[in-house]
């Protein structure tokens, strides 16, 4: 079967490489702006007494870019069409989220905060040791063999973050239909404790990226308040600021990228919890752990390699009371404080930790599947059980 798989690879580009990077970036920047200031100067005219005038789209704005390129950004000739097209087409996506009730309204990209990040398309190759980049060159790679040598690159999005330039290709290829594995029901609870618990005693723990760092993150964020914004030395401290953010990311991403992929790998029937980390974080006590587990990361990872290891994949239903409920008898406690680690049954005088009894009563959920996804990418939904409480095992 055909898949669209995206693999990430740090560059090592040479000064006058990073130049043309960094250039490319500014100029998507500059592109969304431009057409986001376009699409409201169209919104405010509509206000008036005058004919509707339609809302430009992405071909539009680029059209009429193109035709002031002549006379005011003669600069973008020197520059890849690729990174100002691709940026207008993210712009019309970031509008279609709004009105869908998916993302706030676009604001304006700053030079000094975000990611410096554009997109290309067209001839792209990615050799052992380096890749070729329109108007860029052939960029070395810091990981050498990779990248596929082999497939079709849709596009490539060339990133920037404390300091270090990334490239991600994404590509269609072709990978052998994953066979369908028989074995018992595996049920994942998460939790800050620990990242993941399964039914049959492995324990993922959790790095806790962020909360290892916290006093480093304070400090640099004082030396950064400290100093004068937009002198030479407040860069500098913004770099070191960027960069540990970095770091924190990525030991989070790597943790998770391990514990999906060994689950998906080795459990043939999965079930975890349908969590909805938009409500689990309005509580501020646990909101930065919370973001900082990144459940919604973990759940999106286990959907689409599931689907690659011929795993079976079971969403139970979110207030599904995998926490209180007494994987031995079926008891549900009114309720359960957070500080308590091991599970006490009142009526069997079952005992047990904590993660491990909601990960028992999860792989119960599979007799009656909630949510099936199978390697097929087919969804199941049967009748769902019966729970009022949630189910997140903190």
């Amino acid at each position: 079967m055909k898949v669209y798989i995206t693999y990430k690879s740090e560059l090592d580009p040479n000064n006058v490489q990073r130049t043309a990077l960094l250039r490319h970036a500014n100029c998507a920047r500059f592109a969304y702006n431009w057409g986001l200031q376009r699409k409201q100067e169209v919104w405010w005219m509509n206000q008036l007494p005058v004919p509707h005038i339609k809302t430009p789209t992405a071909i539009d704005l680029h059209r009429e870019l193109n035709v002031l390129k002549r006379s005011k950004f003669g600069w973008m000739y020197d520059l890849s069409k690729c990174a100002p097209q691709e940026a207008l087409r993210d712009l019309d996506s970031a509008f279609k989220n709004f009105f869908e009730g998916r993302a706030k309204y676009p604001r304006f990209k700053s030079r000094r905060s975000g990611v410096a990040s554009f997109r290309m398309t067209g001839i792209i190759r990615a050799e052992t040791s380096h890749i070729v980049l329109p108007r860029v060159g052939h960029v070395r790679l810091k990981e050498r063999g990779y990248l596929p040598t082999q497939g079709h690159i849709l596009f490539a999005t060339v990133s920037e973050h404390g300091g270090r330039w990334f490239a991600s290709i994404h590509m269609q290829v072709e990978r052998n239909d994953p066979t369908l594995r028989a074995g018992e029901p595996v049920g994942v609870d998460l939790g800050i404790h620990h990242l993941a618990v399964t039914s049959d005693g492995t324990v993922v723990e959790n790095p806790r990226a962020l909360a290892r760092k916290q006093r480093k993150v304070a400090r640099l964020s004082k030396k950064i308040s400290r100093k004068k914004k937009g002198s030479a030395n407040w860069e500098k401290a913004v770099k070191r600021l960027r960069r540990l953010d970095l770091r924190i990311a990525c030991v989070r991403k790597d943790a998770i990228n391990k514990a999906t992929t060994m689950i998906a790998r080795t459990k043939p029937i999965i079930v975890i919890e349908s969590l909805r980390p938009q409500n689990l974080v309005r509580e501020h006590k646990l909101a930065r752990s919370l973001l900082d587990a990144s459940f919604g990361e973990f759940i999106r990872q286990m959907e689409y390699k599931c689907l690659w290891y011929g795993s079976t994949l079971i969403k139970a239903d979110p207030f599904y009371p995998s926490t209180k409920r007494c994987s031995s008898c079926g008891n549900v406690k009114a309720g359960m404080a957070r500080s308590e680690r091991t599970y006490s049954c009142q009526v069997c005088g079952f005992v047990m930790d904590r993660d491990l009894n909601a990960a028992r009563n999860l792989a119960s959920v599979a007799a009656s599947s909630v949510e099936t996804v199978n390697a097929c990418g087919e969804c199941v939904r049967p009748e769902e059980p019966s729970g009022c409480e949630s189910g997140s095992g903190l």
